[in-house]
């Protein structure tokens, strides 16, 4: 399988993912698909299947964690720089191996550190950074956040995230308490915005929510907990959700890649048991999804495309869950207007199959038929 920026080249009588019966010849000049027509001999079947190709969007990951190497920061902290480095490469090339080819990373991962791995590793995967993450440490008063706020902008970060609630490592009595004030959270929000940067909001549920719809985050973030009112209000106001379903389902395992203790996997358990019903309220509502991971060792980085299996469990069709993780995910990014679509004009981010990747039997077989990953132009619009 080949991983490349992609300049110019062209595929003949090829298959669009999601368009059946019908093929296609693409132009790619500049990063950009250039021309897209059906193909002559359109509804030809080729005398040799195991040749017929199809193209999709590449996959947008929209919660990441890059730089993490191990589960317990404490554990990344025993490494030595150069180790950190060479592996947060490596996750950079599990990733875009997965077919995904731009990734929100979630908080950890410096701006600088991912333009440096970019340019010395020669890792074309795109990526938008967080930088710092707001947390518990960082509720001290709107002196306080605002110069974190203007550190994280500085440091060339195109969004905030807030930790607005616990997570794992909280009890379940105490998991969705507000992180921050109701004024702190929305000086972070209009903070950012001001500045021309967007906000994520880790939240499991709980009030946080309301504040997140009411203060005009882009995105919130995990929301197994959310009501079904509160659905209804994502919907409203447009603000996208990004459940990250499958690494719950992974950590709730004891004896699977992360190997917890058992009071984390038990509320992994929990987590993973509410999500569904979250997801049916957003789908029922029309709130816009987008494919996020929340993956950040080693053992997970390269297996992305797990989410979509479990999306389509919680009752996404395989459409949905496909649509969640490229037009809708460039939407949520803010270049709906440039990425995500297979069109004229477009950035050729893409991924070449062997196999029709809408109906692949799960995640598996969908990787084993990547033949290639392409990475087109480096700007955006």
């Amino acid at each position: 399988m080949n991983n490349e920026l992609l300049e110019e080249q062209s595929f003949q009588n090829i298959y669009i993912a999601g368009i059946d019966g019908k093929r296609f010849d693409i132009t790619i000049k500049n990063g950009r698909f250039s021309s897209i027509v059906e193909s002559i001999n359109s509804q030809t079947q080729s005398n040799s299947p195991s040749k017929d190709l199809w193209i999709s969007p590449g996959i947008i990951d929209l919660h990441t964690h890059l730089a993490w190497t191990d589960f317990d920061h404490d554990d990344q902290l025993k490494r030595d720089e150069l180790e950190i480095e060479a592996m947060q490469a490596q996750a950079f090339e599990a990733t875009l191996r997965a077919g995904v080819t731009t990734v929100r990373d979630a908080g950890g991962l410096l701006p600088s550190t991912a333009q440096h791995i970019g340019k010395y590793y020669s890792q074309p995967l795109r990526v938008h950074t967080c930088g710092d993450m707001l947390g518990a440490g960082d509720a001290q008063g709107l002196k306080h956040l605002e110069r974190r706020v203007t550190e994280i902008v500085h440091s060339g970060a195109s969004w905030i995230k807030i930790l607005a609630t616990g997570g794992l490592g909280s009890p379940p009595d105490t998991v969705l308490n507000p992180t921050f004030s109701k004024k702190e959270f929305s000086f972070i929000v209009s903070s950012a915005h001001a500045r021309g940067v967007k906000v994520l909001v880790h939240t499991w549920g709980g009030i946080t929510v309301d504040w997140a719809v009411h203060a005009g985050v882009e995105s919130i973030e995990h929301g197994m907990y959310m009501t079904e009112a509160q659905a209804g209000q994502l919907a409203q106001s447009r603000t996208a959700f990004v459940p990250t379903a499958s690494i719950y389902r992974i950590a709730a395992d004891p004896a699977g890649v992360l190997a917890l203790n058992s009071e984390i996997c038990d509320r992994a358990a929990r987590a993973a048991e509410a999500h569904p019903k979250a997801i049916s309220y957003a789908k029922s509502a029309g709130v816009r999804m987008g494919f996020g991971t929340d993956y950040a060792t080693p053992a997970l980085h390269g297996s992305n495309l797990a989410e979509l299996d479990t999306l389509i469990d919680c009752g996404l069709t395989r459409k949905e869950a496909w649509q969640a993780a490229t037009e809708t995910a460039a939407e949520i990014l803010g270049y709906g207007n440039s990425l995500g679509r297979i069109e004229e004009n477009f950035i050729a981010d893409a991924v070449i199959f062997d196999a029709d990747p809408l109906k692949s039997q799960d995640a598996q077989a969908l990787q084993n038929s990547i033949v290639s990953v392409i990475r087109g132009a480096t700007e955006l619009e």
